[in-house]
């Protein structure tokens, strides 16, 4: 059936009646008389050819056609109802939950946050940080950018912004950097990824020497130790450009290798709000 033809007042009459299992309390929630909601009811049968309702001693039973029709139009109906409630003040509002890896948050997402919030001001944006390990469902977000390969059984991903990663230091660690074998000298810092290094010595053509010390599940720790001058960490260069722009960290080799990237997720049985859907444009309009 075409939308214009659609017989709203019919539907919303049903649905109503359905729900209060009476044409009197259906009424008496649409503030008309009993007599126009059984108006209405006969009319949309009338147009669809069948019977949604039989009465019983109880009250109103729903035939088989009702019973079908009845919960689509209740979540339906609903959810206008909510987006509706969400512009009462002049404007689309939602809250969003976003659980972000800390390394994106500090490193690219905090600083153009006051851009998205100026294009989208009703858009109320709660950001979680985590250290890339989360779980949507259990902790009551909407969405969360993380990093990896892009698969992760029942969420949808967006590719974000690659993140090749390579050593780092501090100035006074780099100038005695010449060769990748120069960094065997040095302590390694390591995250719970145990390829990285290996991966990164055979795309420098050098041997990996046997990595050891402490694992860090933080790449802004192992940034604030590498500046220190307390080791060499392996990091996604281009969250750290303000580091490096600033003095603190140097990139004594052009090799980099890809271990990943930035990926936007969101439960895969749940359509995208409104929000969502902003939310998700921006950050691909923003991260190319």
């Amino acid at each position: 059936m075409d939308r214009p033809d659609l017989p709203l007042n019919g539907l919303r009459a049903f649905e109503v009646a359905a729900r209060q299992g009476s044409f009197t309390r259906a009424a008496i929630e649409l503030r008309v008389t009993q007599a126009a909601v059984s108006q209405q009811i006969q009319r949309l049968e009338d147009l669809l050819g069948l019977t949604l309702f039989t009465r019983a001693s109880t009250g109103l039973m729903l035939t088989d056609e009702g019973a079908a029709l009845h919960p689509v139009l209740t979540r339906n109906l609903d959810e206008i109802g909510a987006l509706l409630d969400r512009m009462r003040d002049g404007r689309y509002q939602e809250t969003l939950h976003l659980g972000v890896v800390t390394t994106f948050a500090v490193g690219w997402l905090i600083e153009r946050l006051p851009g998205f919030q100026a294009s989208h001001p009703g858009i109320s944006l709660r950001v979680f940080t985590n250290n890339n390990r989360i779980d949507i469902a259990k902790e009551g977000l909407h969405m969360a950018i993380r990093f990896g390969e892009g698969n992760w059984p029942g969420l949808e991903a967006m590719p974000g912004i690659a993140a090749p990663m390579s050593p780092l230091c501090s100035p006074a660690l780099a100038q005695n950097l010449h060769r990748p074998e120069d960094l065997a000298r040095l302590p390694l810092l390591r995250s719970y990824r145990a390829d990285e290094w290996p991966r990164w010595f055979a795309a420098a053509g050098a041997a990996c020497p046997d990595v050891q010390g402490p694992i860090l599940d933080s790449s802004i720790a192992m940034a604030d130790l590498a500046a220190a001058g307390l080791g060499v960490a392996l990091l996604p260069v281009p969250m750290f450009a303000r580091q490096m722009a600033a003095g603190q960290l140097c990139r004594p080799f052009a090799t980099e290798v890809q271990a990943g990237r930035y990926w936007l997720t969101w439960p895969r049985a749940k359509p995208p709000s409104v929000g969502m859907r902003m939310f998700r444009d921006w950050l691909r309009a923003e991260g190319g």
